[in-house]
């Protein structure tokens, strides 16, 4: 999701666990979902949509532009016995003018997620010792694709712990629940829960109302400041 050196899971929000090997897929629907976004003072606007590819694969991207900074990220996932897996993921980014070409590098990375040889491999602008291959294990999860199996184990009360494979690496990625509060949704009231996680200088948030598809809002702090926050505006 963001835009940064390093893929990070947008909203990098969310994740896909063990236990998820065990739990009921629910229905995927079709959607688009607009954010208003600011990255380091960039004011931008967001678009995460899921669409059907056809036997039983769904592609899930969000789209990033504002003030001369471009960004998009998607998965490819499928749904297998029950439970969705990613297929390929690809993550862009760059900045065209002013001080979106001073903030942010420009790359283009692609995954590919081989469930018949089970492994994952890196091209593009990825680093030789990650590349790959990664080892896949059942339940594992890109990062985008964390941000569906995030909003929809929210709701369904299950422990909030994944595995992600990403970056050339896999590692354990794990939400606690912080309470909830209100959050205002196209000037509409509604009650979310919000999740955090923490990794080091890197701190994730994720406001989860019922009922929606996608996180209300996402704040991505470093070093204790604000770096990305996707607020929603509309979901269609």
């Amino acid at each position: 999701m963001p835009m940064s050196n390093r893929r990070k899971p947008l909203i990098a929000v969310a994740a896909a666990l063990v236990a998820m090997a065990s739990a009921p897929a629910l229905a995927i629907k079709p959607f688009s979902a607009d954010y208003a976004a600011n990255y380091k003072g960039m004011e931008a606007t967001a678009t995460m949509s899921l669409a059907s590819k056809g036997n039983e694969r769904w592609e899930y991207r969000l789209d990033l532009a504002g003030m001369g900074a471009e960004m998009a990220q998607s998965t490819v996932f499928e749904v297998h016995d029950g439970q969705w897996r990613p297929i390929s993921s690809t993550d862009s980014q760059r900045g065209t003018n002013g001080l979106a070409a001073m903030l942010v590098k420009r790359k283009a990375v692609t995954a590919n997620y081989d469930w018949n040889q089970g492994v994952a491999r890196w091209t593009g602008d990825v680093k030789p010792d990650r590349a790959g291959p990664v080892a896949l294990q059942a339940g594992d999860l890109d990062g985008m694709l964390m941000n569906l199996v995030l909003v929809r184990d929210v709701a369904a009360g299950k422990p909030l712990d994944y595995r992600l494979v990403e970056d050339g690496r896999a590692k354990r990625q794990q939400f606690t629940v912080a309470g909830e509060e209100t959050i205002a949704v196209a000037g509409k009231s509604h009650k979310a829960t919000r999740v955090v996680r923490k990794d080091g200088k890197r701190e994730i948030i994720a406001w989860v109302v019922d009922g929606l598809p996608v996180p209300a809002r996402v704040l991505q702090r470093r070093d204790g400041k604000d770096d990305i926050d996707l607020r929603l505006t509309a979901v269609k």
